[in-house]
């Protein structure tokens, strides 16, 4: 069994105000490094193998603000694991996209099936590549629910700023085990 933990980054400005980031590369703020800090404490409890990220700074600084609490050094970035795009909305408050696409189809919006398939793909490469081993994902919020919604077949929660979601592999498939730190 290959275990994984998807982390979701600590909290940017644009978080902080609302605003749909998708691919844009949003740095952590203050409270956001503080939220990574406070995430590593989630990984104390067992051995850890392998730490990856998202290609965006706020993903890979929360991966290593983790690291470096944890001892262990983010080894590589996947562009699948990027956050979705929101086409022509990204940038805008959630009001003001709905505002100007009420029915959310915002021109250039990444299907969430295309975010879920890139983002199975990348975990299952990983488990692959590391059988029985222990895994941390830093990613997106838009990833981490889509790869949800898929394995576990409903609808999940928003995820929260550097939540911790966990999830294994074995031969009877993928099993998720929390959503934001709470047991499914």
């Amino acid at each position: 069994m290959t275990f994984i933990a998807l982390v979701r980054h600590g909290e940017t400005d644009w978080n902080l105000h609302g605003r749909l980031q998708g691919s844009s590369d949003i740095p952590l703020n203050r409270t956001g490094r503080a939220q990574a800090r406070e995430a590593a404490h989630h990984f104390t409890d067992r051995n850890w193998d392998l730490l990856v990220s998202s290609p965006l700074s706020r993903a890979s600084e929360t991966a290593d603000i983790i690291g470096e609490h944890i001892g262990l050094t983010r080894s590589a970035t996947y562009d699948d694991l990027a956050e979705r795009h929101f086409g022509e909305a990204e940038g805008m408050t959630d009001w003001e996209a709905y505002h100007e696409w009420p029915h959310g189809w915002y021109p250039g919006l990444e299907p969430r099936s295309s975010v879920a398939e890139r983002g199975l793909r990348t975990l299952s490469a990983l488990a692959t590549d590391n059988p029985d081993s222990a895994i941390i994902v830093v990613t997106h919020g838009g990833v981490i629910r889509a790869i949800i919604d898929v394995v576990h077949t409903m609808r999940s929660p928003r995820i929260l700023n550097a939540a911790v979601s966990t999830l294994s592999i074995d031969d009877d498939g993928w099993l998720v085990h929390s959503i934001n730190g709470v047991d499914v």
